[in-house]
């Protein structure tokens, strides 16, 4: 199958969350759900600066998103809730990026949530939902990755099923100055089909409840 740029207007609907195409207008709507240390602290974005982060603010939040997020290259889908109390909040992004189409290749990556999300069915369901239409639209391999260090984003990647390639050395500038390593891994076309079952699996394990959000 030869593989095929999505379209611009995709939506991807799931149980708990929907995924929608998100703008540089919605930008200031996801500052709500993201814009804390906690995001950049395992590495999101180059991760935290030492002194005074300027994404923590609005304005400069916008401003790095706006460059940092594949707009016009790839599918920068908003992470939507679904149902209950919370229905349509923009808790998360993520993207189907990095589209080479005569290999066949792509990525999934500049994923963050809302941390009062994580640990949750959202994240299993967006990537079953995202891994799935990569698949759909002909691409035999997903790449995904995280800083080396950043050992949470590294556990929820293996939750996944993906399979671990290996490091790539000195891949990306962290913002501090230092260089970062990046745990490189895979879901190709042939995994699929196993670990799209383990992701339903997950989904269908969760509460029927939607998903809640506490105050922060």
């Amino acid at each position: 199958m030869t593989a095929r740029r999505p379209d611009p207007a995709l939506e991807l609907t799931g149980r708990y969350v929907r995924l929608v195409p998100l703008a540089v207008d919605d930008l200031p709507e996801l500052f709500a759900a993201l814009g804390t240390a906690q995001t950049f602290a395992g590495g999101y974005g180059g991760g935290l600066a030492p002194v005074d982060d300027p994404r923590l603010t609005l304005e400069g939040f916008v401003d790095f998103m706006a460059g940092y997020l594949a707009f016009g290259r790839g599918s920068v889908f908003g992470v939507r809730l679904r149902g209950g109390e919370h229905d349509g909040a923009l808790i998360g992004t993520s993207t189907l990026g990095d589209l080479e189409l005569a290999r066949e290749s792509a990525h999934i990556g500049w994923t963050a949530y809302d941390h009062r999300v994580w640990g949750t069915v959202v994240n299993p369901e967006a990537k079953l939902l995202m891994l799935g239409a990569a698949f759909d639209h002909g691409f035999g391999r997903v790449k995904l990755q995280a800083d080396a260090k950043n050992s949470r984003s590294r556990a929820a990647i293996e939750r996944l099923g993906a399979t671990f390639e290996g490091i790539a050395r000195r891949d990306a500038p962290r913002v501090d100055g230092t260089w970062r390593d990046a745990a490189v891994y895979s879901v190709t076309v042939d995994d699929w089909p196993h670990v799209r079952d383990g992701l339903q699996g997950r989904v269908d394990a969760w509460s029927d409840a939607p998903i809640d959000l506490p105050a922060k």
